[in-house]
């Protein structure tokens, strides 16, 4: 009377789901170079940790007594998992069964992947490789009909980025569909050469008349430097690992406090490099990473969007142990002025930042927004207000630090001045409506044109304005709140950090 048979039955399934699409599109897979869908899963989570969901389900060959000859599974394979001990769900397409397409992957386990994040409140992770939505056009004569497209379950992708961390990793061509669930992810990455994102492939691209390869038409070199993806990374391994880092500066969902780890850096060091890290001379660059790394936590900073909208540096770090968004200048590229792009980049930056409730550090090298031909065709201006208006919409607290320059427009939006603005000033600062450089020939035309020396005039102008331009000044005044000792940045960044997450959940 034992239901022994029955769990013998089970088993091999089992058994059959876990050989994928065959042994030998197993090995083409990895002869590619690429892992299979049960090892990206092993690779991300915890050892041990994961719990597969619907493990059996696919398309069974039955004889004809009913009895099961062979098992093709679903090419989606999901479950829960941990990382670094905290709860996830892991999903991975599986390439070795019809190429990934979704129409080998049973709808309904889509839907269920995306529900059970955002019903339990846990980030979801999915691992890409796939060749899109409804296959190839062949599916249309197996259906005897063609169909409007609509895509079942979207509205659970869209319900998790307004509730969980999303986090998509591309590692294979992934098109149209797939293409779509890399980007609709807080986080996403591509792996060099392996990796290939588009609306439609080369094949499909050629009716058009462009003959383009894989890598011309979509890899990550391109994806990376336009915005689509945020990271690229060498290896599987190494995007697994930055996956889990990711995850370790966010909450498991919206409302829930991100975790403080372990203050192992005194929050009172001062790194005397600071005090002549930025250079008299106003045209000189020095390095807004290496400052980055003098004041935050230790090994802390994971720098996102690294190779696009480059005059800005998007970066998650740690201060006294507590996690924060850190939106800094980078006046190695563009002078650290805003271009279109890198003010896309700031405001999808700190809407992150407010959606998590992380605190934001804004570190203030800002020249203004990029002038020119190049500047006004790509609409920076649209672009600027936009950021702008998300860092005055935010409502978690944020900090600024005038390293420099702070000019025009741009240079205002270093926080919401119409609220309470937690700021400090190095004795380097610089600011104003328009560079003094830029402005005096504009301002003083008619005076120096009559001048008996019109060159020693437009000098003396600017010693004029030289000495009214100390920060000092401003100081006088509480146009700035405070000017500090840059090896004091530190200390005062981990005192607000303290002070900000008492007003968090």
């Amino acid at each position: 009377m034992s239901w022994e048979p029955e769990i013998e039955e089970l088993r091999r399934r089992e058994v059959l789901a876990e050989q994928m699409g065959g042994a030998e599109k197993v090995a083409r897979q990895h002869s590619r170079g690429k892992l299979d869908a049960r090892a990206r899963i092993a690779g991300l989570v915890d050892a041990g940790s994961f719990r597969e969901i619907g493990k059996i389900a696919g398309k069974g060959s039955y004889g004809p007594d009913g009895e099961l000859l062979d098992l093709a599974p679903s090419n989606l394979i999901f479950g829960r998992g941990n990382i670094e001990g905290r709860p996830v769900v892991a999903s991975a397409d599986d390439f070795t069964v019809r190429g990934g397409a979704a129409d080998a992957a049973i709808a309904r386990k889509f839907i269920q992947c995306e529900q059970m994040a955002h019903t339990l409140k846990i980030p979801l992770i999915r691992m890409i490789d796939g060749t899109g939505g409804g296959g190839s056009v062949r599916t249309l004569e197996d259906i005897g009909a063609t169909y409007v497209p609509a895509t079942p379950g979207w509205g659970h992708v869209v319900k998790n980025l307004e509730s969980v961390p999303v986090v998509a990793l591309s590692l294979g061509p992934t098109a149209g569909l797939g293409a779509a669930r890399v980007v609709a992810s807080h986080y996403s990455i591509m792996v060099k050469g392996l990796s290939q994102l588009f609306a439609a492939g080369p094949a499909v691209v050629s009716a058009i008349g462009e003959d383009r390869s894989k890598e011309e038409l979509g890899g990550s070199a391109i994806h990376t430097r336009n915005g689509v993806v945020d990271e690229e990374v060498a290896s599987e391994a190494e995007a697994f690992a930055r996956a889990r880092r990711f995850l370790s500066y966010l909450p498991s969902h919206i409302g829930a406090p991100a975790p403080r780890a372990a203050a192992t850096d005194p929050s009172e060091r001062r790194e005397d490099l600071l005090i002549g890290l930025v250079p008299r001379e106003a045209k000189q660059v020095y390095s807004m990473r290496r400052l980055l790394d003098a004041v935050v936590d230790k090994g802390s900073l994971f720098e996102m969007g690294r190779l696009w909208g480059r005059a800005v540096i998007t970066a998650f770090a740690r201060l006294d142990g507590w996690p924060v968004a850190v939106l800094a200048s980078d006046p190695s590229y563009l002078g650290g002025s805003w271009d279109a792009r890198s003010s896309e980049k700031a405001e999808r930056f700190i809407k992150l930042a407010d959606q998590f409730r992380l605190p934001v550090v804004h570190l203030v090298d800002n020249p203004g927004f990029m002038i020119g031909h190049t500047a006004e065709s790509t609409g920076t201006i649209r672009y600027g207000v936009q950021a702008m208006n998300a860092i005055y919409k935010a409502t978690v607290p944020l900090c600024s630090v005038i390293i420099r320059r702070a000019y025009g427009i741009a240079g205002s939006a270093m926080s919401n001045a119409e609220s309470f603005q937690y700021r400090f000033a190095w004795p380097s600062g610089d600011w104003g409506s328009l560079p003094i450089e830029g402005g005096i020939e504009v301002a003083y035309k008619s005076d120096i044109e009559a001048a008996e020396d019109p060159a020693a005039h437009l000098e003396s102008i600017r010693d004029r304005l030289n000495r009214v331009r100390s920060p000092f000044r401003t100081a006088e005044r509480f146009g700035v709140e405070d000017i500090i000792d840059p090896r004091d940045t530190r200390p005062l960044l981990c005192e607000f950090a303290d002070l900000a997450w008492r007003t968090l959940p």
